[in-house]
């Protein structure tokens, strides 16, 4: 099948050229037609698979023109990064028309996003609380809305956006299109779904919230945070040297020591993205990473989605995500659209758990090789044996409420011992 099959238009069979994508994906396949038709569609497809244009290309058809000065159509994602994404990706795909695409975000002064919507546009693309700053601000009109998109749907929920947007589903137009795009589809993101969609059309291309094909992914066992930097070395000084690499952590401090560990080792080829890092900083981050002008980008999961970086090859777990989606996402960066890529996940004691919902969410256990000969393992200090021991403890704890933990134990033990001491005492 072709975009010319889709009924795409010249104008954006020209753009789409332009972009260097040539043939639709499944979802691109599956979705246009019923998007077009103007039925309520909720897309699952797996992270990288092109679902922006899957919804991007009919809205267009369906607008036509640049009309008027209100917006006719609204997209909304979980994140500052994929908002500018989704914004670069319309404007691209838009460039051989007059559609006025203006994108909304915090993290950055509202006057210059105010100004643009004075000066008229078409289709906005928003994170929902600049969306309703603005609104309620009165610079932001819908009463011209026909199109409504929730990007990233799982995402929005993880973050807790759902008051927001019941907020917003209260002044939007009653009649307009829904879309749903998600690359996992759990049962938050399903009442989501029902409370913004009428009677939807469900496309899902491929099982719900496995990897994708093209990415080879496999762990190792890494005692504790030395031992990991130890084998994070090895690896890109090794088989993987002169890889592009994105190496997702959980903790914005622990981002901030790897970062510092590989630019003492390759001076200016490193940053790191958190949510502690002011927006001008994390854009340019971006912007040098894409560029090729970065080797290594260092994220905890606010960076796990919205980054679309086509040519990247390489994606490290440095902790394993606590949420198997996150892991899902975490990966997708690699092995877009339709290319090769590797995602590589160490594993300490207190993440088996973590890597047991992994397994049961992508249908198979992630494969685990042998450490490398020449990796030095390096001691465990007491602070992080007590970290993971907890770490434990609340796994253990999740799947026993009964559960008292090693450290009650240890204290009931030695609360024992005190007492048999007492009465010999006596």
């Amino acid at each position: 099948m072709t975009f010319a099959d889709l009924k795409i238009t010249r104008q954006y069979l020209d753009a789409l050229e332009d972009m260097g994508v040539s043939e639709p994906t499944p979802i691109q396949a599956k979705a246009i037609p019923a998007v077009r038709a103007g039925q309520d569609v909720i897309g699952i497809a797996q992270t990288g698979t092109g679902k922006t244009l899957a919804y991007l290309l009919p809205i267009f058809s369906q607008l036509q023109e640049a009309q008027g000065d209100l917006p006719r159509c609204v997209i909304l994602v979980p994140s500052k990064e994929l908002a500018i994404q989704v914004g670069e990706v319309a404007t691209r795909a838009a460039n051989r028309t007059d559609f006025r695409i203006v994108t909304l975000y915090g993290g950055v002064g509202p006057r210059g996003q105010m100004k643009a919507l004075e000066r008229g546009c078409d289709i906005v693309v928003a994170t929902p609380g600049r969306f309703r700053e603005l609104y309620l601000r009165e610079a932001l009109h819908v009463k011209k809305l026909k199109h409504l998109v929730l990007d990233e749907a799982d995402r929005m929920m993880d973050l807790g956006f759902m008051p927001q947007l019941r907020k917003l589903l209260e002044i939007l137009p009653t009649k307009r299109q829904n879309l749903l795009f998600s690359a996992t589809y759990p049962p938050k993101t399903e009442e989501m779904a029902h409370e913004f969609l009428l009677w939807p059309t469900r496309i899902e291309v491929s099982p719900e919230s496995t990897p994708v094909e093209s990415v080879e992914h496999y762990g190792y066992r890494a005692d504790n945070f030395g031992t990991k930097l130890n084998l994070l070395e090895n690896l890109i000084r090794g088989e993987l040297d002169g890889k592009q690499a994105m190496i997702f952590v959980r903790e914005k401090d622990r981002a901030e020591q790897i970062g510092k560990f590989l630019e003492e080792r390759y001076p200016g080829r490193c940053r790191t993205l958190h949510a502690n890092k002011g927006q001008n900083t994390r854009i340019q981050s971006l912007e040098l990473f894409r560029d090729k002008k970065v080797r290594y980008l260092v994220a905890t999961d606010v960076a796990s989605r919205g980054i679309d970086i086509p040519q990247l090859e390489l994606v490290f777990n440095f902790t394993v995500p606590r949420d198997p989606h996150d892991y899902v996402h975490r990966i997708g960066r690699t092995g877009r659209a339709g290319r090769e890529g590797v995602a590589i996940t160490f594993i300490d004691r207190s993440e088996k758990a973590a890597i047991g919902r992994i397994d049961e969410l992508i249908g198979r256990p992630l494969e685990i090789k042998l450490m490398p000969a020449e990796v030095e393992a390096a001691p465990t200090p007491k602070w992080e044996r007590q970290l993971q021991a907890r770490a434990i403890d609340r796994e253990k704890r999740k799947a026993d409420p009964d559960f008292k933990g090693a450290f009650h134990k240890k204290k009931s033990a030695l609360k024992g011992g005190s007492q048999k001491k007492r009465r010999k005492k006596r």
